[in-house]
């Protein structure tokens, strides 16, 4: 999947959302489309990195502290 077909994917499915809506104003959509997204992108990425937090955090261009953090907030760890 290419970056641009990511963005339509989601584009589509934002615009999706508001005719859901008919009409009816949208609240928090950023903290919703972050929390949809984040955690089966960290599951993933979790596997493909077979457990290895460090590997995962290179991967996704963050801190392992806050990848960690970011697994607790999810429940991806204990």
């Amino acid at each position: 999947m290419t970056k641009k077909h990511l963005e339509a994917c989601v584009r589509e499915s934002l615009e999706q959302y508001f005719r859901d809506l008919r009409g009816v104003e949208p609240h928090a959509v950023h903290d919703m489309i972050l929390n949809a997204v984040e955690k089966p992108m960290l599951d993933v990425v979790m596997q493909h990195a077979q457990g290895n937090q460090s590997k995962a955090a290179e991967w996704l261009g963050i801190n392992r502290n806050t990848l960690r953090r970011k697994l607790l907030e999810h429940k991806l760890i204990k």
